[in-house]
């Protein structure tokens, strides 16, 4: 069973960084390396958007808004994924979730992590 969990949301000003973690504490490094991960955000009465994905084999793709300011990367052994999240904009401030698609065609989601930047 999948159990993903966020962490490092806050608050932060207008080109503040944060580092979002989403970490999978049922997951073997073997299984957690297979899955295709990513992060997406919502803003209350606006649909969920995705910002950034990383597959099993390294692909990254990024929403246009974020590139250049956010870079995914994870680390399998620690069954972890991470977004870096640089010289943030009021425009960033939603609720992050992270999501896994297991091998097995399965989506698995996070209950989300709250970033907020504002002065």
């Amino acid at each position: 069973q999948v159990h993903l969990v966020e962490s490092g949301g806050g608050l932060v000003q207008p080109g503040g960084s944060l580092r979002l973690s989403c970490t999978d504490s049922a997951a073997s490094e073997i299984i957690f390396s297979s899955y295709t991960m990513g992060w997406s955000r919502q803003v209350p009465g606006k649909p969920r958007e995705l910002v950034a994905s990383i597959t099993f084999d390294g692909k990254i793709n990024y929403e246009d808004s974020v590139k250049g300011r956010f870079t995914i990367f994870r680390d399998n052994a620690k069954t972890t994924m991470y977004v870096q999240m640089n010289n943030l904009e009021p425009e960033d401030t939603a609720v992050y979730y992270c999501y896994a698609n297991a091998i097995n065609g399965v989506s698995y989601w996070g209950k989300g992590t709250t970033v907020t930047v504002s002065a």
